[in-house]
């Protein structure tokens, strides 16, 4: 196995991402060494092919590596993105806080628009409508007087979620 992708031409490199892609493009299977399982695929060392991941990063081609359970699957059958008018000299320091909470799976600021007044989005997941409004009130409770206004929109179905795929970028 080879040490480092930097020694391989253009061409080599070229190949080597585009069989990363093949065997990606579905996901990366629940073993205990996801990394090792592509690695040997790759015939590469696993240094070499994290390597070559962060390069492809660095270059655009992969925006993001990261896990994208099947909430469904888990039994998390309710979920709720949950979007909150927060004073913005708070945000920066309530936004993280709101994020680290175990019932949240994503949390971001977003630019406030014309007709819509909020700027913090937190997505909650849970096995019953209570839950989730649980969950609600919590994220209420810890934003304090820093929250003017919330709202919840309730997810209606289910978006198709992939691996890694080759695309064009717009």
């Amino acid at each position: 196995m080879s040490a480092c992708t930097s020694r391989f031409d253009p061409a080599e490199q070229a190949a080597l991402a585009r069989r990363l892609v093949s065997l990606t493009e579905g996901g990366l299977p629940l073993v205990d060494d996801p990394w090792g399982w592509l690695a040997e695929r790759l015939e590469l060392s696993v240094e070499a092919t994290l390597a070559l991941l962060q390069q492809l990063q660095a270059g655009g081609a992969i925006r993001r590596i990261a896990a994208v359970p099947n909430h469904y699957r888990l039994g998390y059958r309710y979920n709720g993105m949950t979007v909150w008018d927060v004073d913005d000299g708070e945000i920066a320091r309530l936004g993280p806080f709101i994020g680290a909470q175990a019932f949240v799976s994503h949390c971001y600021r977003r630019p406030r628009q014309d007709g819509w007044r909020y700027n913090l989005f937190a997505m909650v997941h849970g096995r019953s409508a209570e839950e989730i409004d649980g969950y609600r009130a919590e994220i209420r409770a810890l934003l304090g007087n820093a929250c003017r206004a919330d709202e919840m929109l309730v997810s209606s179905r289910i978006l198709k979620k992939t691996g890694l795929r080759v695309g064009s970028r717009t």
